[in-house]
């Protein structure tokens, strides 16, 4: 998992955070599925800038999965905004899932 970011401390946390939300349908979290792209942190403005995907544009669940991410964050960083930026460019595929969710997965 490549997780782009400006501040690899407060990534390391708050990808800790965003492993609690979890996509219902395949019951690994977003984290380990390789969903998150990008997180950068605006010290001054206090905001955090999140960019992610779904394993597909017409996920039934994406709602639900961005809202518990942005949630995840709001939490883990109280006071600062979350803007999210949901892109599918590139578009998902297996080989973002990384190692632990490939042996929760069996695959």
């Amino acid at each position: 998992m490549n997780v782009v970011t400006n501040n690899n401390i407060k990534c390391t946390i708050a990808l800790a955070a965003l492993e609690n939300v979890i996509d219902p349908e395949i019951g690994l979290n977003i984290v380990d599925l390789g969903l998150v792209y990008q997180l950068d942190f605006d010290e001054e403005g206090k905001k955090i800038f999140l960019s992610m995907t779904l394993t597909t544009q017409f996920c039934p669940m994406g709602e639900s999965i961005t809202a518990a991410a942005k949630r995840a964050l709001e939490t883990t960083f109280d006071g600062e905004e979350v803007i999210l930026n949901l892109t599918f460019d590139p578009p998902w595929n297996y080989e973002r899932i990384s190692d632990e969710g490939k042996k929760f997965l069996n695959y």
